[in-house]
């Protein structure tokens, strides 16, 4: 049976070896932009409850990553250099299976990924911290803050954490896609058209963000992810936008989140509401009217 002495540790077993995890993906941002310090971009994350799973297997007679779907090359490749930090195996079978869909602006690439790095790291032995795993995600491309539990402020183009900011009970997001698909790396290339003032006022919005979800403030935390939709418009426009933002106001809603670099709008409603049941009826016919493809998530709570 193979083995190999991974650093710090006893020898690990390699032959039919598997690996297994799961990273959720996020309804857009709660809040995106740029700070007034030089290359400060961040955004604030929102959990919801859509997950990739990932399954590596090692095959020692194999020199190479097969992964299914086969056009997950950046999970591929994210398998390839975890193995390679082990100094073990070189090859094996990676299967992903996401409820994510690609291009909209829920960390679907994000969360492939994530799974996939902790399910080889699993397989194989290796620790992976997330400042390690953010070593590994910044090789590949921008991410998303999807590898700590809970909402966090993250600066995805340098991929580190700015801080985590806690947890928030349970929302429902009414989510619709304007149609289309958005390359984040294509994205994160496009020059930030934000003002000096622009930047003034992320930081503002981010200071609200921060003690909103200290207070879990729901209220506020909707209207500072209406806000950032709102400024996001000269950088990715949304041409539903106003439409959805008077479904909000007509509903009596939380707030409109946005994909920022994707296709999705989303009503935030309060699960807690005693109107919940009336309130959710009202906004999926609403935004029914305005797309036919809307579908309902539920955010995470790491309570």
């Amino acid at each position: 049976m193979d083995t190999h002495s991974v650093p710090g540790g006893p020898p690990v077993r390699y032959r039919g070896a598997t690996g297994v995890s799961t990273c959720f993906g996020t309804f857009g941002e709660l809040l995106q932009g740029r700070l007034p310090e030089p290359g400060a971009d961040f955004l604030v994350t929102l959990p919801v409850a859509r997950w990739t799973m990932a399954k590596f297997q090692v095959d020692p007679g194999r020199d190479d990553v097969d992964v299914r779907p086969h056009h997950k090359d950046k999970a591929r490749r994210m398998a390839e250099m975890v193995l390679a930090a082990a100094r073990g195996p070189a090859g094996g079978s990676l299967m992903i299976d996401s409820s994510l869909p690609e291009g909209k602006g829920m960390a679907s690439s994000s969360a492939d990924l994530v799974a996939t790095a902790r399910a080889v790291a699993n397989a194989v032995g290796l620790e992976l911290p997330p400042q390690r795993l953010e070593d590994l995600l910044r090789r590949i491309e921008p991410s998303d803050g999807v590898l700590y539990p809970g909402v966090v402020a993250f600066d995805h183009r340098r991929v580190r954490l700015r801080a985590r900011l806690g947890s928030l009970p349970t929302m429902t997001v009414v989510g619709m896609d304007e149609g289309g698909t958005v390359d984040t790396v294509a994205f994160n290339r496009l020059a930030k058209p934000f003002t000096p003032a622009d930047r003034r006022e992320y930081a503002r919005l981010l200071e609200r963000m921060t003690r909103a979800i200290a207070r879990r403030d729901l209220a506020e935390v909707g209207a500072v992810a209406t806000r950032s939709a709102e400024m996001n418009q000269a950088l990715w426009p949304k041409r539903t936008l106003p439409a959805v933002q008077r479904i909000c106001a007509d509903v009596g809603a939380l707030g409109v989140v946005a994909a920022h670099s994707g296709t999705m709008l989303g009503v935030l409603l309060d699960t807690a509401d005693p109107d919940y049941v009336e309130k959710i009826a009202v906004t999926v016919r609403a935004c029914s009217l305005i797309s036919p493809d809307v579908s309902l998530f539920r955010s995470l709570s790491f309570d």
